[in-house]
């Protein structure tokens, strides 16, 4: 093992030759046994320690043999910065076997933070990245770390390349076989991809024959990322583009395949792969193992610094993956092109962060014969539960037939819901317009959807009902624009968030725009200029921090006794100064919103 020390990472290639010397000169090398502390929660660490050989754990111990643990460090990772010039570790790192570490005393460690700009400003964004979350988790290394993480070989998979002389249904046997949702496949020179999704559609919607050309229905317009890659970028691109998968290339040649849940994967923890054990996953038993993860997943997310926002897209995607992954394990293969299963309400919208009530329904094609349906949905939503995802109080789940119906039945059923709009057909209806497809034939949603686009058009009296929803809650602000509190607490989803996500989604159903998301809805609000620009922006704003603030209070308050019966509540005394002016400013942009849907659907209050 070499003990020289690697300068080539950030941030050490900032640093002058004449500083890379001091910190060679300062560096001493520390060796500690399985179970050693390096550093110990409410003590001054030595200071930046870079590990040469071994595995550390970053974990919080919650009293006797409970422990926590957030994240592992492994060979050229480092850890110790924000504690060292913070004066006060958060946390305790163990050694989880033999480790050998390079150490930069924090004295030197601040010496080169204010000789070079480039590297204090490394440490200062990382720090101001964490401020606002270190009460809650105190993550250490945090979002820099993700930041500069590569697309490479951890978190690329190898390309499933599919023949050009391929058929369809030599494509699908090759899928299963290797246990891929997508393949590859070059045509004249270009690579096209074909998702299961495309497989599907191509023999059930368009009846193509199974003897027909893979390289005939794949889509040649490939959304790509050059190998070395920011895995940031990757991800960004990924969300921006509405995909769950893009192609890696370097220098014109194809290297594989970033999938969504490999990214999500990385950052949950090295040695956690969850990700890959849902697209593995064979059996009930499989996909638990990876389910029960996605808690300590939206915890290491917020310790790495992850905005709520931006962390909202990543576990929607893990949450739909699992329940897509359980409904097509628990149906039988030949029903699967026939049904529909749906997300709703806030899962719909992906604006989800710790997991909250099922809210789920399948749609069916007209005249199916089902046998064994009740049984088989009864399982899934049991299974859920098992899995983490609390029952629906209101009993919106697959197991109620109630949210089980034909396709005429279901566009029936959300016409009776408009014509009363109003209490919990009004409920009900809001739940059922944010819903997404995740698993079956998503063709069967898409038609309830566009019918209900079409029998709502210029129904300006049903909108002005729908709306009125918006204005039910009081805005918690003093005559004077301060805070108003019941308890010293307000209820944020009353308070901020419902107004907001109800006015936008109103605005979104008279506009048929077919987002469901909030943000999305906003960008698409701007776009079709129904909404002014910086209206939009404030509003979107103002949505992610209220959600923020609710997953900072949230995760501190989880443990509580109190905690089920009030998850909205924010205690705002307990925030600091930044958050208590910015939750003031966010709740008055949601005032004037409210203004404006008032004037715009003649809303008196």
């Amino acid at each position: 093992m070499s003990q020289e020390f690697n300068t080539t990472n950030l941030p050490f290639s900032l640093l002058e030759p004449s500083e890379l010397s001091m910190l060679k000169n300062s560096l001493d090398i520390g060796y500690y046994q399985k179970g050693e502390n390096l550093i110990t929660a409410g003590e001054a660490p030595e200071g930046l320690f870079i590990i040469l050989k071994g595995k550390v754990r970053e974990s919080e111990s919650k009293g006797g043999e409970d422990e926590h643990v957030f994240v592992h460090y492994s060979n050229d990772d480092y850890f110790g910065a924000w504690s060292a010039l913070k004066g006060k570790a958060m946390h305790n790192f163990v050694a989880e076997e033999e480790t050998i570490a390079h150490i930069l005393p924090t004295k030197s460690l601040l010496e080169l933070v204010y000789s070079n700009p480039g590297f204090g400003d490394y440490f200062s964004r990382t720090l101001a990245a964490k401020t606002e979350i270190h009460e809650q988790q105190g993550g250490d290394q945090g979002m820099a770390e993700f930041m500069l993480a590569q697309v490479d070989g951890e978190t690329m998979r190898e390309p499933l390349l599919a023949p050009e002389d391929a058929t369809i249904k030599q494509t699908t046997a090759l899928m299963r076989e290797q246990l891929a949702d997508c393949v590859l496949v070059k045509k004249g020179g270009r690579y096209g991809i074909v998702t299961g999704t495309d497989l599907l559609n191509a023999v059930v919607l368009k009846e193509m024959p199974l003897d027909t050309l893979v390289a005939d229905i794949a889509s040649y317009r490939l959304i790509t990322v050059e190998a070395g890659d920011y895995l940031f970028n990757a991800l960004i691109l990924m969300t921006s583009q509405h995909i769950e998968r893009i192609v890696v290339m370097k220098e014109g040649r194809l290297k594989g395949i970033v999938e969504l849940m490999d990214v999500l994967s990385y950052f949950s923890s090295h040695s956690h792969v969850i990700g890959l054990r849902i697209q593995r996953a064979s059996s009930v038993e499989d996909l638990s193992r990876a389910a029960l993860g996605l808690n300590d997943l939206i915890k290491s997310l917020a310790s790495h610094g992850v905005k709520a926002r931006f962390a909202m897209d990543l576990v929607a995607a893990m949450n739909e993956r699992v329940m897509s992954k359980l409904f097509t394990l628990l149906v039988p293969e030949d029903i699967l092109p026939h049904v529909c299963l749906v997300v709703m309400g806030s899962e719909g919208r992906g604006e989800q962060i710790m997991k909250t009530d099922q809210d789920n329904a399948v749609i069916m094609r007209d005249g199916l014969d089902w046998p064994g349906r009740e049984v088989i949905l009864e399982k899934f939503t049991q299974t859920l539960i098992e899995f983490g995802y609390p029952e629906c109080p209101g009993n919106i789940m697959v197991s109620n037939p109630y949210w089980v119906q034909y396709l005429g039945d279901w566009t029936e059923r959300m016409s009776r819901w408009a014509s009363d709009a109003k209490g919990e057909a009004l409920m009900n209806l809001a739940i059922a317009v944010d819903a997404k497809p995740v698993a079956g034939n998503p063709a069967l949603f898409k038609a309830s959807r566009n019918w209900f686009f079409r029998h709502m058009h210029d129904n300006d009296l049903f909108f002005s009902h729908f709306a009125k929803a918006s204005l039910t809650f009081d805005t918690p602000l003093t005559f004077f624009g301060g805070i108003k509190t019941k308890d010293h607490a307000i209820d944020i989803k009353k308070g901020g968030i419902f107004p907001v996500v109800h006015g936008v989604r109103t605005l979104a159903l008279q506009h048929r725009i077919i987002e469901t998301n909030t943000f999305k809805r906003i960008d698409a609000l701007v776009e079709a200029e129904v909404l002014p620009g910086q209206q939009g922006r404030d509003l979107a704003e103002a949505l992610s921090i209220f959600i923020q603030i609710r997953l900072s209070q949230q995760l501190l308050r989880m443990d509580q006794e109190d905690f089920n019966d009030s998850p909205n509540h924010i205690l705002a005394d307990s925030l600091d100064r930044l958050d208590k002016d910015l939750l003031r400013e966010s709740l008055q942009v949601v005032k004037e919103f409210k203004k404006t849907l008032a004037l715009r659907f003649h809303l008196d209050r």
